[in-house]
């Protein structure tokens, strides 16, 4: 095992940290039997390796050596201790006792990861429990970053997490992958999250970046491994939405790292691989006759891959496609989006009347995307004015700094 330089090292590292840390947790988890115990322990694998690489070299197998060090961590701290109680004593030799690391990562599958998923959606956890404790075990987003995606405060997160942690240690809800019979009714909470993983690399919450690639990679795998476990019509249309979407992601940033909206994209780098798959995966959803909300936001996105240029987009099918999404699951979101659609069919007058009842209504006014599609309608419309107003607004209300420096475009060439 050779031996690499300090900068070298430093730099892998942090790439294995970004693309197996939730991995190696979700194992940790398993082998620890305590979502504390392994945070700690994965944290402590991570320092020493920090310590060890640059003087031993990088193992062969750097998720398997970061499990095993963790792990042997873990016991070395519940040993420290003066005062056992009884359980922790046993909890020390069961785990100096089971199965080694890389026996551990060659479980059957689903992989750990999955099984995690699970376990944070569990339907003892009330949704918004399951949906932040996931996002923060599963995807390692910080405690603020899923305060902003959830639109509240970091302490009421912090909070939710806190007691989905105690209710799962409390009541001894299984790590495990449910039962045949109870996969269908459970099938529908995992699937909101993978999505929600998939969003938050997609479409990061804020920062500097639009993108977090790792972890819209990370949601299409797992996506992936649960269509091996249960191939139901709404696994096969999330996968598709997804492929769909990642297609259009080296269109969607410029090489200064700028947002380039749709209509604006080069569609020569979209991923025609993913596009091929995405729409075979949605024709067969759609075939079952048994599909959902994934299924049609995915045929939405295929008929946007299949369009050559902006204007062969066929406006009045997504038109269509939208009306029975709403039908199917009423989401002022979803109707925001649906009244952009007619503004490209009908004309912008038509999308601004009901982006304006939508928030007559009181919906999504702290939504920086409904002002920001108002101000382009008012825009089109040559009402200037009514136009810097919306940016202004939307500007305010964005988070993301290359949205930022998109809508403060906007308002320069206004």
């Amino acid at each position: 095992m050779s031996v690499q330089p300090a900068i070298d090292v430093r730099t892998h590292l942090d790439a294995v940290y970004r693309s197996e840390s939730g991995r190696i947790l979700a194992t940790l988890i398993r082998l620890l039997g305590d979502f504390d115990r392994a945070e700690d322990a994965l944290q402590d694998a991570f320092s020493a390796a920090l310590q060890r690489w640059p003087t031993e070299g990088v193992p062969a197998n750097p998720r398997a050596w970061l499990v095993s060090v963790g792990r042997f961590k873990a016991i070395d701290a519940l040993r420290r201790r003066t005062r056992f109680e009884a359980s922790q004593s046993d909890i020390a030799e069961t785990l100096h006792g089971g199965q080694p690391a890389d026996a551990a990562l060659n479980d059957e599958l689903p992989d750990d990861q999955l099984k995690l998923i699970f376990t944070c959606c569990h339907p003892a956890l009330a949704p918004a429990a399951r949906s932040a404790l996931t996002l923060r075990e599963v995807c390692g987003l910080t405690t603020e970053e899923i305060a902003r995606a959830f639109l509240t405060s970091a302490p009421t997160i912090a909070q939710r997490i806190v007691r989905a942690k105690a209710k799962i240690r409390d009541e001894r809800i299984p790590y495990q992958v449910p039962s045949d019979a109870e996969r269908p009714e459970r099938i529908g909470a995992v699937l909101t999250v993978i999505y929600l993983l998939f969003n938050e690399g997609y479409s990061a919450s804020s920062g500097p970046s639009l993108t977090r690639v790792e972890l819209s990679t990370e949601a299409i795998r797992l996506g992936r491994v649960m269509l091996d476990l249960l191939p139901e019509p709404e696994v096969i249309g999330l996968i598709a939405l997804m492929l769909l979407q990642e297609s259009r992601r080296a269109a969607r940033v410029s090489a200064e790292g700028e947002l380039v909206l749709l209509e604006q994209q080069d569609r020569s780098t979209w991923n025609q691989a993913f596009i091929r798959e995405g729409i075979a995966l949605v024709e067969r959803a759609l075939g079952t006759r048994r599909f959902g909300p994934y299924t049609l936001q995915a045929a939405i996105a295929a008929v946007h891959a299949e369009a050559r240029t902006p204007e062969e987009t066929d406006w009045r099918q997504i038109c269509a496609l939208y009306a029975a999404l709403l039908t199917m699951q009423p989401s002022p979101v979803i109707e925001l989006n649906r009244a952009v659609a007619v503004a490209m069919h009908e004309g912008p007058a038509a999308g601004l009347a009901l982006i304006d009842a939508l928030l007559a209504r009181g919906e999504l006014r702290d939504y920086h995307l409904v002002h920001a599609a108002r101000a382009d309608l008012y825009r089109r419309l040559g009402r200037r004015a009514e136009a810097r107003g919306a940016y202004e607004q939307a500007l305010v209300l964005a988070k993301l700094e290359p949205e930022q420096r998109y809508l403060e475009k906007r308002l320069r060439e206004l």
